[in-house]
């Protein structure tokens, strides 16, 4: 456990949480974005039924934990 000597410290370890926590939000929808990318209708074709399925359980987990909601556009293939 940290000892903060001012509350300059812990504003700036606050500031620090919140920019990795920002950071880690991107990355979560690059990689939504990717996966979306991935799901075209010739991509779909040229896989099997297990990728599509884990890419589909890839995107809700996601979309669970970022709380994001589906709209009817999301997964339109």
């Amino acid at each position: 456990m940290r000892v903060y000597s001012s509350f300059k410290d812990i504003d700036k370890d606050l500031k620090i949480l919140k920019l990795q926590t920002e950071i880690d939000k991107e990355e979560i929808r690059l990689s939504m974005d990717h996966t979306k990318d991935q799901m075209t209708p010739m991509s779909l074709l040229g896989s099997g039924v297990g990728s599509i399925v884990h890419k589909f359980l890839s995107i809700r987990a996601v979309s669970k934990i970022m709380g994001i909601r589906r709209t009817n556009m999301d997964y339109d293939l």
